[in-house]
């Protein structure tokens, strides 16, 4: 867990190897001092906007989703605009201190190295923890705004439910059905939606973002207390860079289901292969890939208990990687001066040239996925209170049942589209 500021001014700065800072008034992620393919260098690292592709937008997808954005533009913000999440009245009991959360996420491109893993082994295990990877994309965002339980999911996470429930955390499913989409997606899809109801006055709004705070980074890699195995970090975003950027093109010839013919030139460029050894990790190229996402919801229910109103803003650093934040407050500069060493899966990416540390930033939360936004002298003890929580997960008690909002970039696992919705009522 490390510790930056908040300062008032546009852009993001953050931390490089030399102490200096890049600036950047749109995006801004960490870089060395030194020209790149993107900028110069005069004293500080400064990166401006790129003009040429990034290959993530090149393979159809998004870092920043900002064509999503702009074709909501025009759809109600909800109560609190500056919340992480949307917040909605609470339409199903009409209650004016209440609130409704519906959030609808998935696991994204990275079903499909579940699915080449099974194609290579015969093993179905690594299916089960794209079900951990799609819940915990959901409920550790609405943990974001404070929401914390009873939620509503939709049926088919049966083990997941049996292992979480294990740490005190209930979930009951709710209804749905299951559309044969033979010939739209490729391989599989794996999404969920998750809703809450809580007041609103225990919602963090965003509201007290303010120059001054200081920014708490919960570690993405590593090992936690209540994990089996080690963790790579990675998550559930970024897998259309990370699949095609890491994997040979062994995969792209022997399943070309695996990959859309449109972005043939770019699939599979890597140089290893699922069962290679990931440098400085235990744990295979494969294992790092398909590592279940971590969920911070417990560390961040109990930062949220003992700091209370000291937290002004969490950030779930997902699509968008480091440069997330700058969605949320005005005239503010987010300056990420201590960043964490990028765990070894990120550090791979980083060897390769190829990849500019703009890109990386923007794309990957390259070390820490969660982070949250907090007055100066409540820092210390949220560090302390996460380091006790991790070692005391399994008396969380944080209720979940089957409910869904994100969009995922499935541009080489959907042929066309797909449209489905999640309609919950209270009678």
């Amino acid at each position: 867990m490390k510790v930056a500021v908040v300062k008032k001014g546009p852009g993001v700065t953050c931390p490089t190897a030399t102490s200096s800072r890049i600036r950047d008034s749109v995006r801004g992620p960490p870089g060395p001092a030194k020209a790149d393919r993107h900028g110069t260098a005069t004293g500080e690292c400064y990166i401006c906007p790129v003009s040429e592709p990034i290959r993530y937008e090149d393979r159809g997808a998004s870092a920043d989703k900002s064509e999503v954005h702009k074709a909501i533009a025009g759809e109600h913000p909800g109560l609190f605009p500056g919340a992480f999440c949307k917040v909605l009245p609470d339409t199903l009991a009409g209650d004016p201190a209440q609130c409704l959360l519906i959030h609808a996420d998935g696991a994204g491109t990275k079903a499909i190295l579940a699915y080449l893993h099974w194609k290579e082994t015969g093993d179905f295990s690594a299916f089960k923890g794209l079900a951990q990877d799609s819940l915990v994309m959901n409920v550790d965002d609405l943990a974001c705004v404070g929401a914390f339980g009873p939620f509503l999911i939709i049926a088919g996470y049966r083990e997941c439910v049996a292992l979480l429930a294990g740490h005190g955390i209930e979930i009951a499913s709710g209804g749905g059905e299951t559309a044969d989409l033979g010939d739209t997606v490729r391989t599989l899809v794996v999404d969920s939606t998750v809703v809450a109801r809580m007041p609103r006055q225990r919602v963090i709004t965003g509201d007290r973002l303010r120059p001054g705070l200081a920014i708490v980074g919960l570690y993405s890699g590593g090992r936690a207390t209540y994990e089996s195995a080690e963790n790579s970090g990675l998550g559930s975003n970024g897998f259309t860079m990370l699949r095609h950027e890491f994997l040979s093109p062994h995969y792209k010839q022997a399943y070309p289901e695996a990959y859309a013919p449109e972005i043939a030139n770019l699939a599979y460029t890597g140089r290893h292969r699922l069962s290679d050894a990931l440098p400085g990790s235990s744990l295979t190229i494969g294992q790092a890939l398909l590592s279940p996402t971590r969920t911070y919801a417990p560390i961040l229910k109990a930062a949220i208990a003992a700091a209370g109103d000291a937290i002004a803003a969490i950030f779930h650093n997902t699509g968008g990687g480091q440069a997330k934040c700058l969605r949320f407050g005005r005239g503010l500069l987010y300056v990420k001066d201590d960043l964490f060493d990028p765990p070894p899966a990120f550090k791979l990416l980083q060897a390769d040239p190829a990849h500019s540390p703009r890109e990386l930033y923007r794309t990957l939360n390259m070390g820490h996925r969660m982070e949250l936004v907090c007055e100066p002298g409540a820092a210390a003890g949220i560090i302390a209170g996460y380091r006790e929580c991790v070692a005391l997960l399994a008396g969380h008690g944080i209720e979940i049942a089957s409910g869904g909002g994100e969009t995922a970039d499935l541009g080489d696992t959907v042929r066309t589209l797909v449209v489905d919705s999640t309609v919950v009522a209270r009678m």
